[in-house]
C-alpha cells in the first residue's frame, strides 16, 4: 500500500510577521508536516530563506515533521546545514546538480530522508537510476507561489506512480488546492504542498481542512 496521504502546508506563502502562530494554526488543524522552500536565485530566480528558518520552526517543537525543498544548484553543497538545523526529509533537483545520487547519499548520511524532484518537463527516467524516500512532481514550474495547477499533472503524476510502485511518498507541490488535491489523489499522489490556497486564505486552517478532505486525508 502507498504511504497515507497528508498535507504538507508551505510556508512560502505564510505572513512571516506571525510565522510561529500560523504554523501552529494548521498544525491544531491536523498538519503534522511542514514544507519549506529553500530558493537560491540561481536554479530559480527568487530567494527565499536559509537554515535559520528550519531552525526556528524545529524550536517551536511541535512534533511536526521539516520536508526541505532545496530549490537550488548543487544541493550536495547545502545538505548537511539543513540536517543540522532540524530537517527531517530534504529534497533536491534533479536538474539542479550532475551528481544526484550523490546528493542522495548525503541526505542519508546526514540522518535525513532523501528525496528528488523534477521540474514539469524533465521526464521520468531519473527515478529508473536511484532508490528515493520522496519523488516530488512539480506540477508548476517551480519558483513562485500562486501559480495554476498544470493539467497534464494528474497523467504525470499517474505514470510516476507506476514507475515508483507502492513504498516511496509522491509528493505534488503546485496549485494545490481543494479541487486539484482529488485528482492528483486519485493519480496516486500521497504529500500534498499547499501554499497560496492556505495561509492565503482567510482562515487557513478551515482551507487546510477542506484541502485535506479533497486529497483523502
Amino acid at each position: 500500500m502507498p504511504p497515507a496521504p497528508r498535507i504538507a502546508p508551505s510556508i512560502l506563502a505564510a505572513d512571516f510577521a506571525r510565522l510561529g502562530d500560523q504554523v501552529r494554526e494548521v498544525v491544531a488543524a491536523g498538519a503534522s508536516v511542514i514544507h519549506v522552500d529553500i530558493m537560491d536565485g540561481h536554479f530559480v530566480p527568487p530567494l527565499s530563506m536559509g537554515p535559520q528558518v528550519v531552525s526556528a520552526l524545529r524550536d517551536l517543537d511541535l512534533g511536526v515533521e521539516l520536508d526541505v525543498h532545496l530549490m537550488v544548484e548543487r544541493p550536495e553543497r547545502h545538505v548537511a546545514d539543513f540536517a543540522r538545523a532540524g530537517a527531517h526529509n530534504i529534497t533536491v533537483h534533479a536538474e539542479a546538480t550532475p551528481h544526484v545520487h550523490y546528493a542522495v547519499q548525503q541526505i542519508r548520511e546526514h540522518g535525513c530522508t532523501a528525496g528528488v524532484a523534477v521540474c514539469p518537463s524533465t521526464p521520468l527516467d531519473v527515478y529508473r537510476e536511484l532508490e528515493v524516500d520522496l519523488a516530488l512532481c512539480m506540477t508548476v514550474n517551480p519558483g513562485w507561489g500562486g501559480q495554476v495547477y498544470i493539467p497534464a499533472s494528474d497523467d504525470k503524476v499517474r505514470r510516476l506512480r507506476a514507475l515508483l510502485g507502492d513504498g516511496p511518498q509522491l509528493e505534488v507541490d503546485g496549485g494545490i488546492d481543494a479541487e486539484t488535491a482529488g485528482p492528483a489523489a486519485a493519480a496516486g499522489a500521497t504529500l500534498f504542498v499547499a501554499g497560496s490556497a492556505l495561509f492565503g486564505a482567510p482562515d487557513p486552517a478551515e482551507a487546510y481542512r477542506r484541502i485535506a478532505a479533497a486529497a483523502g486525508v
